[in-house]
């Protein structure tokens, strides 16, 4: 079994908790420690129009984004994965942490609908490869299908 299928099992019995905020902690804490070389990494939930901050692990960050702002933004009105190798070159890029450089953010959807995102900074250009951006996919579709209805819940407070 690879560390990847590991990493997919443990988001995949975390993920089980009913309560979405102590399952979303204990991913982002997991998740973590998988990759090297980040800052930061954490979820975004869509609210109404605007992305609203939730669990993470890293540095204080941007508590709101608008949908017409940064990387997360766009990601959550194009609905795809985007990796950016350099963050400062990213027009409309917003600087929670001046120390980020590169960038990964993925969509957690169901049936085509932005529930939340997964977004990774690390402090090294271009740090981010098609693997991690793969993986990322995977451990979004684990937590729609096993979290879906407390995403929609949630996202409607």
């Amino acid at each position: 079994m690879s560390m990847n299928d590991i990493l997919l099992n443990q988001v995949n019995s975390l993920s089980k908790e009913e309560d979405l905020i102590a399952a979303l902690s204990n991913v982002s804490a997991l998740l973590n420690e998988h990759f090297t070389s980040i800052n930061w990494i954490g979820f975004y939930f869509l609210k109404q129009d605007a992305l609203v901050l939730g669990p993470f692990q890293g540095k204080v960050a941007c508590s709101k984004i608008k949908l017409t702002e940064g990387v997360c933004g766009h990601c959550a009105t194009t609905k795809h994965s985007i990796i950016v190798d350099n963050v400062h070159e990213f027009k409309g890029h917003i600087a929670c942490d001046n120390a980020s450089n590169s960038e990964l953010v993925v969509p957690i959807l169901h049936n085509n609908e932005v529930l939340a995102l997964i977004d990774v900074d690390s402090y090294k250009y271009a740090n981010f490869h098609l693997e991690d951006q793969l993986l990322l996919e995977e451990v979004a579709n684990i937590l729609a299908k096993n979290q879906y209805q407390n995403f929609v819940c949630y996202n409607q407070l």
